[in-house]
């Protein structure tokens, strides 16, 4: 790694952030107000859960942008609506413009909302991810640093596979426990460094 490698950039805002929040208005405004902040309701990390694995291949703008129709195609995802979706369904869903058209990524979400249903006996799904919340944080002061998997995301994706998820892999997890502030990896230095409240700034 260089020395001069960037580290957090000043916004025109005066306001310090990982360099990734710039490269559109959407990613600004989804750094700003959501990226990192605590998620702990089974239907918010269903959303999270089942967009990462849309992403995956992709970039999370592509999935940003698709974002509302994603929320319409799958019933707000709300995992008992989406696990009652049928062939049909998944038929309506591969022909709609405003979603990835991915017959394998609409078919797992399908399936991980009936493994979301399933965890309800078992303390559900958001006790399940956030049990995996590791000892300490990354503390990446410039992007080479920040990981894309770690011993726990790798144990996540493991878990979540035998509990009968798909599409959830060690660096789909790692992105799920960034998103929803299970880990931190905003920049050292950014003003939203800390923002979860889970670890100290």
């Amino acid at each position: 790694m260089s020395d001069r490698e960037p580290g957090v950039v000043i916004g025109a805002d005066g306001r310090a952030r990982t360099p990734w929040a710039y490269g559109d208005p959407l990613l600004l405004e989804y750094y700003d107000t959501e990226w990192g902040r605590p998620v702990r309701d089974e239907k918010g990390l269903f959303e999270r859960l089942s967009l990462e694995a849309f992403q995956s291949g992709l970039s999370w703008l592509v999935v940003l942008r698709k974002r509302e129709a994603f929320r319409a195609a799958f019933a707000g995802f709300d995992p008992e609506a989406v696990a009652a979706f049928t062939e049909e369904d998944v038929a309506r869903l591969l022909e709609d413009p405003g979603i990835v058209r991915n017959g394998a990524k609409v078919r797992a979400t399908v399936r991980n909302a009936e493994a979301t249903l399933a965890l309800r006996a078992d303390g559900g799904l958001a006790e399940l991810v956030w049990s995996f919340q590791p000892t300490a944080t990354p503390c990446p002061r410039t992007m080479s640093e920040v990981p894309s998997t770690s011993p726990e995301s790798t144990a996540l994706a493991k878990e979540l596979r035998r509990r009968g998820f798909s599409f959830v892999g060690p660096t789909t997890a790692f992105a799920l426990m960034e998103a929803v502030g299970i880990v931190d990896t905003h920049l050292v230095g950014s003003h939203l460094r800390g923002i979860s409240g889970v670890w100290p700034q």
